[in-house]
């Protein structure tokens, strides 16, 4: 009942404004036959009258005066009055609705007041958001990306030069096309032929010419961004903590790296290209079409807001098609990497069809999207083209009967023509190019989005002391992983791991003990507490020298594509091929290597895929000893060594007197021999001690030596 009573408010008010309305515009007209007023002096009489009536029957009736009524009434009685007074002042004319006042000249004007309200609400739209909303973000972003493009400056000002030069030939063409009409047409002079192909031949090349040199030099300009954000996108990712990618899916991160930097990289070269080349372009075609008819010009640019009305609507769904299709194609990319990264579990386990029907859902959302987006822009250039032929029509009607009185040539008429197809264009392609930069500049955002972020886990210390001890201290830690904080993994966790000592972590899975490696090796920040290197706190000390004392050895290690040389020496671009040799003969490694066809700089495929998983591991842990690390860390690394490789490891690192070990593993072999063994269970160290030391307890650790640790098997 609301909405009924609401809508024949609505109507009362629209019927009773038209008619007061038109009592007014009639009342003027009986000004003009009885000379009641002079002729300014009526309009703007007429303009202020009808501005007061209509405000208050909207006032009355409504009971509300919204922004965008007011703007309207505004447009509408104002509009007439400025027309026909630039009309006199300027071309000391009247026109047929200035001096009468019949039904057709209230409903021109009343189209003509639409059509300005619609573009002022176009320009100029409400908005209820703070200064700091979305359109204020866009402005920074694009500033943003504008300032990134500062190395280039002087190839953005060689294209917009040569910009300017193509746009200014361009227009001239159609101008001297008509001239040659005239000539052809009327009596023929030779010399003014002549002169005008000459002129129209030159315009044509210097517009090819500089349009040349305007794609090529923005082009180089693109090319250099392109090559300069990706690389500073990929640097700050590579900084960022492990939790981070735990967190992210791998999938947008390649895309935001691959395409999203492309569409950055649009959002000044191309789109402000376009933007700048077409309203150079826009306003010369305009004060060239005034040259040839006023009056034409000012009925084609009624087409104007109309035209920006059918873009901001079709901007408005693209944008957000295209945004959701983009987070679409993130995650069909994430998909497709997961199968082919694991494709050994995949096909292990039989669920090819089931990866594959994954990625058809993930392609099906897309091809969704994008049927989506493509109804949308079939509607808008069928809306386009109507609201193109409707002007058409109108102007070789209206151009037909200038020629008729004398008032333009048929060259004229010609000329305005080829201006008002490129007008056309034109100004569709300005409001077009505003929800492009607008794609463009989303892309950017999340582009600096990883640009801006801070890794959680500080890399900013500075100390690198000449002397160090390896001393270490895990100081009552409580941690829980970023992808799942409401575990907790680490609970009032505390262990002091000694330098020239050798420290077990054992106890089962799942319990803590890669993670105190993962912590120490800073991958993560502990929630409370904190680990002490020599009596100071890790996040102190430089990111370069840390990781340099401190290495780790993975039971499943990351060799990277290239030679069996470059993976030992991976961080160290100064290493002699001695050191390589002689860390290569610790891990064992020495001797499988150089019977290889090309030893040490044989390739060992992506992902270490040309070795076995005992010649990777061994590979890992020369990487490791070459560093000559204060702190060694050996995480399950026996699993896949044989027995006379871990006895060669084993020696090679009691070589090493002053280095705190740190070893994690399920066999008792492997572990009883440590100076110290810590049982790790509920996230807290439950006992701690030699191995007969512990077994004396006859605790934890004792009721799980036989189930826990086998002597040729892990548990």
């Amino acid at each position: 009942m609301a909405g009924n009573t609401e809508t024949m408010h609505k109507v009362v008010a629209l019927v009773l404004a038209v008619c007061v309305d038109l009592s007014l515009f009639y009342a003027s007209g009986l000004a003009v036959t009885h000379s009641v007023f002079g002729h300014f002096t009526r309009l703007w009489v007429s303009a202020g009258l009808r501005f007061l009536a209509l405000t208050a029957v909207s006032l009355v009736t409504l009971g509300e005066f919204k922004p965008l009524l007011l703007r309207f009434i505004t447009a509408y009685c104002l509009l007439p009055a400025l027309f026909e007074t630039g009309t006199n002042v300027f071309y000391h004319e009247e026109t047929q609705c200035g001096q009468l006042a019949d039904l057709r000249c209230w409903l021109i004007c009343a189209g003509a007041s639409l059509a300005a309200a619609l573009f002022w609400e176009i320009v100029i739209p409400d908005t209820d958001k703070p200064a700091g909303g979305k359109e204020q973000k866009q402005k920074d972003l694009f500033i943003r990306v504008l300032r990134l493009f500062k190395p280039d400056y002087l190839l953005l000002l060689a294209g917009l030069l040569f910009l300017t030069l193509a746009v200014v030939c361009e227009m001239f063409i159609p101008f001297y096309t008509g001239r040659v009409i005239d000539i052809l047409g009327g009596q023929y002079q030779q010399n003014e032929f002549l002169t005008a192909v000459l002129f129209m031949g030159l315009y044509s090349v210097g517009s090819s010419a500089s349009a040349g040199c305007r794609g090529g030099v923005l082009l180089w300009a693109i090319s250099s961004f392109i090559w300069r954000i990706k690389g500073n996108l990929f640097e700050n990712l590579t900084k960022q903590e492990i939790g981070f990618f735990e967190t992210t899916k791998t999938g947008e991160i390649t895309f935001r790296l691959s395409r999203d930097t492309n569409l950055t990289a649009r959002t000044v070269c191309l789109n402000v290209n376009v933007l700048l080349r077409t309203f150079i372009k826009t306003l010369g075609m305009i004060s060239l079409m005034m040259s040839l008819s006023w009056k034409l010009t000012f009925l084609v640019l009624m087409e104007t807001p109309i035209t920006g009305l059918i873009q901001k609507i079709y901007d408005t769904h693209h944008q957000r098609l295209t945004l959701a299709m983009q987070d679409s194609m993130a995650l069909a990319n994430e998909a497709a990497g997961e199968v082919l990264s694991g494709i050994r579990v995949v096909r292990s386990f039989k669920t090819e069809k089931h990866e594959t029907n994954r990625y058809d859902n993930r392609l099906m959302d897309i091809h969704n999207l994008k049927t989506r987006r493509a109804t949308v822009r079939a509607i808008y250039l069928l809306a386009r083209k109507l609201a193109g032929v409707a002007m058409k029509v109108f102007m070789l009607y209206y151009g037909r009967l200038f020629i008729q009185r004398g008032q333009m040539t048929t060259g004229n008429l010609v000329s305005f023509i080829l201006y008002q197809s490129n007008l056309g264009l034109n100004i569709r392609t300005l409001t077009y190019i505003f929800g492009d930069m607008l794609n463009s500049v989303g892309a950017a955002g999340k582009v600096f989005e990883y640009l801006d972020r801070k890794p959680e886990v500080s890399t900013e210390g500075k100390l690198k002391p000449n002397q160090l001890t390896g001393h270490i201290n895990f100081c009552c830690l409580k941690f829980a992983y970023p992808a799942n904080t409401n575990k907790t993994v680490l609970q009032d966790f505390s262990l002091e791991l000694k330098p020239g000592e050798m420290t077990a972590l054992v106890g089962p899975s799942g319990e803590g003990k890669s993670t105190c490696v993962s912590l120490l090796e800073r991958f993560y920040e502990p929630q409370e507490g904190q680990i002490l290197l020599d009596k100071e706190p890790l996040k102190s000390y430089d990111h370069h020298f840390l990781h340099k004392k401190v290495a780790v050895v993975s039971q499943d290690p990351v060799l990277f594509s290239g030679t069996i040389r470059d993976n030992i020496a991976y961080g160290l671009p100064d290493c002699t091929l001695e050191k390589i040799q002689d860390a290569a003969r610790k891990a064992n490694a020495h001797d499988f290597i150089v019977q290889l066809h090309k030893g040490y700089d044989t390739e060992v495929g992506e992902g270490g895929g040309q070795l076995s998983k005992s010649e990777k591991q061994r590979i890992a842990i020369a990487r490791a000893l070459v560093r000559q690390p204060q702190v060694l860390i050996l995480d399950e690394i026996t699993s896949s060594l044989d027995v006379e490789s871990e006895n060669k490891v084993q020696q090679a690192l009691a070589n090493c007197p002053n280095q705190t070990l740190l070893v994690i593993a399920h066999k008792l072999k492997t572990i009883e021999k440590a100076d110290q063994i810590a049982l790790i269970s509920d996230g807290q160290v439950k006992e701690r001690g030699t191995h007969q030391e512990l077994m004396d307890m006859k605790g934890s650790y004792y009721k799980l030596r036989e189930k826990l640790f086998t002597d040729d098997a892990v548990a």
